[in-house]
Formats: C-alpha cells, structure tokens, sequence
C-alpha cells in the first residue's frame, strides 16, 4: 500500500494519524512545530497557535473527546488549555504513533506527481512521494484583519485576537474589542478585569449562550430525539430556554439579533453579560473611523482608545498549495463533505470544518471514512456528482447561516456525523482513491 502524508499534528492531524496506525497503513506525519496539539498548544513554537492564557474550551468534555480515548474523568466539564495539551500528549503515547511525527519539519509545496500521487517538498529541500495526502494545518491560525481596513490612523497599539495572550499591559487603559466571537467575549471580560474601560464594538446582533443552562453543560441538553429534530424545532427550543434563563441580548444594551439561534456559530460565554451590567464593558456600535488616540463609531459619539483587539476572525490558507490549485479566496473551499478534492484524487482535507459542536470527534469520523476509501473498502461519487453536491451543500449553507466568511465551513455535528457514516458505507466502484 502506498503511503500516506498527514500534515499538521494538532487536534485533527493526530486524529488521522491514530486511524491510519491503526488500520496498518504507512503513512508520515509532518508537524511544524515541536509538539503535539497546534492551536491548543499555549506559546506553540509552530507560531500557529492563538490559544490565550486564560483559554477553556466552549464545548464540553464528553463531547469534545475522541471516540476512542475519552479524557480523565477528573477533568472538569471544560478543561483549560494545558489539560488538552495534555490530553493530546498522552493520546499519541498511549497509541503509540509519536514516532510516526517528524517534528520542526515544515512542508513547503505539495503538487501531483505526473505519474499520480503526490510529491511532498519540506524545508530542507528534500521530496517525497505519496498516494495520499491528508491536510490538517488548520483553520484559526492565519489573522484576518478588518476588510476594507477602516480609514484614518490609529496611535496607540492594535493587534489580532491571534497574537493576545495576558492582559498584562491592559491595565488601567481604555481597550476597544472589535469583534462578537468567543475569542472576542473572552478577551473583553479579561481586559474589564484590569482595563480602565472596555469597549466592545458590535457589527451586528448575536445571540449569546451560556455554558449551564440548569446545571448543566448547554451542549448536553440534547437527546438522540432531539438531535434528529428539524432544525426550526431545536431553534425555537433552546431560543426559549436561553431567553428563560439569561434574558435577550438587547436587555443588556447589545444588538437585536437578525437570525435564530443556530443560524450563526454560537457565541459561548457566562460572563460576558454580567461584565456589561456591572458597567465594565461598554457596548458600541461598528467603528466609523480611527482619530489618532480617539475612535469614532458609527453611532457619532468618540471615544478616546489605547489599545486595540481585532477579533476579526482567520483566513484558511494552505502555504503549501497552489492556489490555483485548491482556491481559498473568501475562505470558500469546494470540497465533496468538507473532506474531498472531487478533481484530485488523493488529496483530502481533515477538520477544515466550523461545526455546532467539537471538530475533533468529527476529525476522527473524518479520518476512518478516508481510511475506508484509501483501503478500497469504500467508494467516492463520480467528480460530476461531487460538484453537485457541493453546490447543493453551498445552497443549504446560504439558506441556513448568516452570510459571512465567518460561516463558508459551518455545519451542525449530529447532521454531518450522519453524513459521514453514510459516506463509510458506500460501495460503488469510484476513481481510484489515492491517484
């Protein structure tokens, strides 16, 4: 069998490189950095990660963890950073690949080979052959900054949600935050903490969820009923249960939401609201325009601002590709279940994925389904019929999400978890699977 490259050894990498361990297929992993974990490695050498200091995950544990090796039972239901680092440590000991992952090697070029498969180039020059290449560098690495930028001058320091990591330096200052995402509302209540004042910038109206509802972890509420449910059904559900409990985003001077819940990625926070009744954030309106020391928002008023955060989200990039080659322009990539290549055979994409829920049980579904199709044990539609469905799945996404390059690579879990079980179990004869 021939072999296979997985690139990245973070959350989804390690994933593909348990399955493929397991089924006996040969295959080298490539990690840029020295450790396991990627984005939730804190200070990783890779230079990929944006985890904070005061990083907890938003899903909670049952449901992040891997299928086939659950996380300590003395972890608590939403484990810090360096618990999942952990976590991940002792994944790929306890299977036993680590040996399989050559650390501080970057892969600069991946392209077909001319008699199939794929020649893989690293940084020290030399090239290796491949049936297949699994991608997994990532999604929450590269810094999308604001688009246009908005016009004037800024005097004070301003930096991406990616490079913040303490409000050490925040203190006593006035913070403006720009952005509604989790990475925003964790950020915000921190610097509320030691800041003069912080400023939340809102774009437009979210819906902000708790991580309890009732005592228990939100994301636990659901049932094998009520996770086959019609998604306006489970909207108006879980709509009732958080107004019931926390009230409407407008009673606390934010936006009105313009979509349901569940129509965007969920902004997860049980602190955020409190921070802006105790009147330690203050909400404004989009910026208008930067004055020097001061900013002015769309709403006319001015505030005077030293630092600022743009929470303003990532662009997925592959620097190892040709775009030409798999275009990623508006962070739309056109791929048959957000996995496959319909036009190259061989190269697969693993955790490139915003899901209602945990990527790393769907990277692990991921990897089986394209072990099956590696070893023959499954087939892929025609490339004419991938197309399709990637259109149909792009019509869905736009009937569904709110339009934004914050969404091109959304799905629901329990509905794509489905997907791909029904992917694992379809046999008829397809092209060849690694080229």
């Amino acid at each position: 069998m021939e072999r296979v490259c997985v690139i990245g050894a973070g959350s989804s990498g390690i994933a593909s490189c348990q399955v493929l361990h397991a089924r006996g297929i040969p295959f080298d992993c490539f990690e840029k950095g020295s450790g396991v974990g990627g984005n939730w490695r804190y200070g990783n050498d890779n230079e990929m990660s944006s985890a904070y200091e005061s990083l907890h995950i938003n899903t909670s544990r049952p449901m992040m963890e891997y299928a086939t090796y659950p996380m300590p039972d003395e972890y608590p239901d939403f484990p810090n950073h360096r618990q999942i680092a952990a976590y991940f440590d002792a994944y790929v000991d306890h299977f036993g690949f680590r040996d399989r992952i050559a650390f501080n090697t970057e892969v600069t070029n991946v392209e077909s080979a001319p008699d199939g498969g794929w020649d893989v180039t690293l940084r020290d020059g030399r090239t290796e052959r491949y049936g297949a290449v699994l991608v997994a560098n990532g999604h929450h690495w590269d810094p999308r900054y604001p688009e246009p930028p908005f016009p004037g001058e800024f005097h004070g320091e301003a930096v991406h949600a990616h490079h913040y990591r303490t409000p050490a330096g925040y203190e006593g200052k006035n913070v403006l935050v720009l952005g509604f995402g989790n990475s925003a509302m964790d950020i915000a209540v921190e610097t509320s903490r030691v800041a003069n004042m912080t400023f939340l910038a809102v774009r437009r109206g979210f819906h902000v969820i708790p991580k309890y509802l009732g005592g228990k972890p939100l994301d636990q509420l659901s049932n094998p009923v009520t996770r086959r449910l019609p998604f306006m059904w489970t909207s108006g559900l879980y709509a009732r249960a958080v107004a019931k409990g926390w009230g409407n985003p407008e009673d606390y001077g934010l936006p009105k939401p313009d979509h349901k819940i569940g129509q965007a990625h969920p902004t997860v926070s049980s602190d955020i609201l409190t921070r802006i009744g105790h009147g330690d954030i203050t909400v404004k309106p989009n910026v208008e325009r930067l004055e020097g020391d001061r900013v002015r928002f769309v709403d006319g008023s001015v505030e005077q601002v030293d630092r600022i955060v743009w929470c303003t989200g990532y662009k997925i990039t592959f620097p190892f590709l040709d775009d030409h080659l798999v275009p990623t322009r508006d962070n739309e990539v056109r791929l048959y279940r957000r996995v496959v290549h319909p036009d190259l055979p061989g190269l697969y994409f693993i955790g490139l994925i915003q899901p209602l829920g945990a990527i790393m049980p769907i990277a692990e579904a991921q990897s089986e389904w394209i072990a099956d199709v590696i070893e023959g044990n499954a087939g892929l539609p025609s490339p004419e019929s991938m197309h399709a469905s990637i259109d149909k799945d792009a019509r869905k996404l736009r009937k569904r999400y709110v339009a934004s390059k914050r969404h091109t690579i959304q799905v629901d879990f329990f509905e794509y978890m489905r997907e791909v079980r029904r992917e694992r179990r379809r046999r008829a004869p397809a092209h060849a699977a690694t080229g």
